[in-house]
């Protein structure tokens, strides 16, 4: 028996050769397993295994029929378990031989043994069903059950993927991701009320009630809010003003044509719906793309940003409309879709985006070259989730070398990376050590090196339960750890690209019917690439300049993701309205194309004010976890605006080019 907190050293221990040969003779081959520990206790009883020839037990888990709790004949807590023919024949030779030799047999799973009964019945177990007895609770008789039952699937559970994170951390997270998201929503809410006055409010009572909706939804379905959801949510606010700028600034165009109010706001509002429906259509196509490609984080990032679309449209079509009209209504009451200082913004605007085109050409070509060149040379910062292995994020009282701590940990584990994770004590550690290897031994392994090597960095008297996730001093010690197999970052690799290349194709197509010509189709998509190489040539230029964390991870592919969905989004909206003024006025030689970025340069600018603003706050107030994949964002959303007005039409336009001039009037 020895202390939980010893388990992994003792484990490293018995694996020595040398240590081996000081045992005695029977023992000396037997496979050494710690037992289950119950709730509660801080100790654990190790157990000698000894196995056949191949160093396999003598009898597996797919041998049992059934297995049941039940009470013995005294009415205490048992196991009832049946085997099969063919198990039954070498479990009454199992039973004989503990019985004579008054040994136990050991029930494990995932290498930890649950319980060992002795034998008592001379001569062994007969006709296959046999009975566990003991000092069980009724719970503990249900588990052992459990673990019988279990033992008939033909593999045994690996850990592939797991992440704990201890509870001062967690806390923080939390306070902190409250407080961004918090300071984000005043500031649209009191953007939306200085830009288009009364009719703001209703736009910001609509954006509560989408918010609400959403976390409603989410705590029904039992959903657990992480970065790639909270990604989708952003996104669902910049999609959600986004509907509310279009219809008021189109309310603000048919009153402009001096309508009357109640037809201005009927137009406004049928008007705006195409525009509105293209743009979730899309993104939403998207996001069901990912949520039957993507893996876990990815699927939840799909899952917020479909409600979330449903509950934008919803929100944006019949809460705000229903406001609206029921303010209308009432007599004397005036409502004015600006204000003094907005009347007259970005109104008559007349800039020439064609011929600015091939200027823009070239700068994005530079742009990107330098990217994509950096992207060949110097690669990506890659995370855990791509290349398998363990993350530790760790803090100390005082700065730390990470230089220092590197050669010390890489003695210690053959390999090792540490950055400065934040503040300057703060570090993230990463390693493959032992990566293949599975059970909670190799964690404790792990975490005592980690602790034994970094002992002198950290305040006397620290010891190790108050150096592991959720110690008793939560200020000092391991905050938070990730481990990935490397099978499952093969498979986080694989989907991520088959979302994204499913998503541009299912756009493609979407696109492509709706607006009957494929050059639409393959100026957003363009636009997209630009956007996403953008990006990654900003990572892969400044990873080792940012004073934050910028590994490529789950993370970072959903913030990719939601690139993508806001460049779609602006995009399809100014496409929406080159098709309006064409089919009203024609081409005109590609003056209307003109005429409908500026015509929509009011609700480009102000959706993608309203989203940085989001985007800035939580990257600023959101806590170091998030910078780097609010970095990502920023980026995203600056140079998908840009994309929509300078690389989409333009692409469209000259693949066009012909048919414009052609049919220019």
């Amino acid at each position: 028996i020895a202390a939980i907190k010893d388990t992994a050293e003792i484990g490293g221990w018995l694996r020595m050769p040398e240590i081996r040969r000081l045992l005695p003779a029977d023992v000396q081959f037997a496979k050494f397993l710690w037992e289950r520990p119950s709730k509660g206790t801080e100790v654990a009883a190790l157990f000698a295994l000894k196995s056949n020839r191949d160093n396999v037990p003598r009898i597996s888990g797919d041998v049992v029929s059934d297995a049941r709790d039940q009470f013995d004949q005294f009415n205490r807590p048992a196991v009832g378990m049946d085997m099969n023919v063919k198990g039954a024949k070498e479990w009454e030779k199992l039973t004989n031989e503990a019985n004579l030799n008054n040994t136990g047999i050991a029930i494990v799973l995932d290498n930890k043994v649950y319980t060992a009964p002795g034998v008592t019945t001379v001569g062994g177990i007969s006709g296959g069903s046999s009975e566990i007895t003991g000092t069980f609770t009724v719970n503990e008789t249900k588990d052992i059950a459990n673990v019988l039952r279990a033992g008939k699937l033909p593999a045994s559970a690996e850990i592939i993927d797991s992440f704990v994170v201890g509870p001062s951390l967690g806390q923080e997270a939390i306070d902190s991701g409250f407080m961004s998201f918090v300071i984000a929503m005043i500031f649209v809410l009191i953007w939306m009320i200085f830009y288009y006055g009364k009719a703001g409010i209703f736009a910001d009572i609509a954006l509560i009630f989408n918010i609400v909706l959403i976390f409603g939804v989410l705590a029904s379905l039992g959903a657990v809010l992480t970065l790639p959801g909270i990604a989708g949510i952003v996104l669902t606010i910049g999609m959600s003003v986004d509907a509310n700028v279009l219809i008021f600034e189109r309310i603000k165009e048919e009153l402009a044509k001096g309508k009357g109010k109640g037809q201005a706001i009927a137009d406004g509002f049928a008007n705006a719906l195409s525009s509105i429906l293209d743009a979730n259509i899309t993104t939403g196509l998207t996001a069901l793309i990912l949520l039957v490609f993507g893996s876990g984080p990815i699927k939840g990032f799909a899952t917020t940003l479909i409600i979330g679309i449903l509950t934008s449209l919803f929100t944006a079509i019949f809460i705000t409309r229903l406001l609206v009209d029921w303010y209308v209504s009432g007599k004397g009451r005036s409502l004015d879709f600006s204000t003094a200082i907005t009347k007259n913004l970005f109104t008559n605007m007349d800039i020439n985006f064609l011929s600015k085109r091939k200027v823009a050409y070239v700068l994005s070509f530079v742009l990107v070259a330098v990217g994509v060149f950096s992207l060949t040379t110097r690669g990506l910062d890659q995370g855990v989730d791509f290349v398998g292995g363990r993350n530790y994020q760790i803090r100390f009282v005082d700065p730390v070398n990470p230089t220092e701590i590197t050669g010390e940990l890489t003695e210690v584990f053959g390999s090792a990376s540490v950055k400065t994770f934040g503040d300057a004590n703060q570090i993230m550690v990463s390693t493959k050590y032992k990566v293949d290897v599975q059970g909670t031994e190799v964690d404790d392994e792990i975490l005592n090196k980690l602790y034994t090597a970094l002992q002198t960095y950290l305040p006397d008297g620290t010891t190790y339960e108050d150096f592991i996730p959720g110690g008793t001093n939560g200020d000092v010690g391991v905050l938070k750890y990730r481990k990935v197999g490397p099978t499952i970052a093969d498979d986080i690799k694989q989907n991520a690209v088959w979302a994204i290349v499913g998503s541009l194709a299912v756009v493609f197509l979407y696109i492509l019917l709706r607006f009957r010509k494929w050059q639409y189709s393959l100026g957003a998509v363009a636009a997209v690439f630009h956007d996403v190489l953008f990006v990654l040539g900003i990572f892969s230029l400044t990873s080792n300049i940012m004073p934050f964390n910028m590994e490529i991870d789950q993370a970072f592919i959903a913030a990719i993701l939601t690139v993508i969905g806001y460049s779609l989004n602006d995009t399809v909206v100014v496409f929406d309205r080159i098709r309006e003024m064409v089919n009203e006025r024609g081409w005109k030689g590609g003056a209307n194309i003109n005429n409908a970025l500026n015509s929509t340069l009011s609700r480009t600018l102000n959706t993608s004010l309203t989203t940085l603003v989001v985007l800035l706050s939580i990257f600023i107030f959101g806590g170091e976890t998030l910078r780097g994949f609010m970095f990502a964002m920023i980026v995203g959303v600056v140079v998908g605006t840009y994309s929509s007005l300078f690389i989409a039409t333009p692409v469209m336009f000259d693949t066009l080019k012909k048919k414009v001039l052609k049919e220019g009037k």
